[in-house]
């Protein structure tokens, strides 16, 4: 399984970016479980779960983006989308978008993750 992320970038501060992660590799069939998210790495700072979202539809956000951040998928198209609005200099990170199969329940510790991206730049400007 490949996971690949776009749409990092940097914008000023109350801007707007969309990422979007394309997975591959895999077949996709409605029975499959999974959990999927968006984690992100500051420098110096340990990566840290921004949103996850499952096969059933089910989402969570971490407390720092709930009302700004958006994560969705587009399952025809094999896609996790995270739209971020009302950006702020804090959320200027390395994101990275992460997979785990075979189950919708989405661990809290990232370490069972099993796929994960390459990860994208967003810089946010004050």
């Amino acid at each position: 399984v490949q996971l690949v992320e776009s749409g990092g970038g940097s914008v000023q501060a109350g801007g707007s970016l969309r990422l979007s992660c394309v997975a591959s590799g895999y077949t996709y069939s409605p029975y499959t479980a999974y959990c999927m998210g968006w984690f992100r790495q500051a420098p110096g700072k340990e990566r840290e779960g921004v949103a996850k979202c499952n096969s059933n539809g089910g989402t969570s956000y971490a407390d720092s983006v709930k009302g700004r951040f958006t994560i969705s998928q587009d399952k025809a198209k094999n896609t996790l989308v995270l739209q971020m609005n009302s950006l702020k200099p804090e959320d200027t990170a390395m994101y990275y978008c992460a997979a785990k199969f075979g189950t919708s329940l989405c661990p809290s510790d990232e370490a069972q993750f099993s796929y994960w991206g390459q990860g994208t730049q967003v810089t946010v400007s004050s």
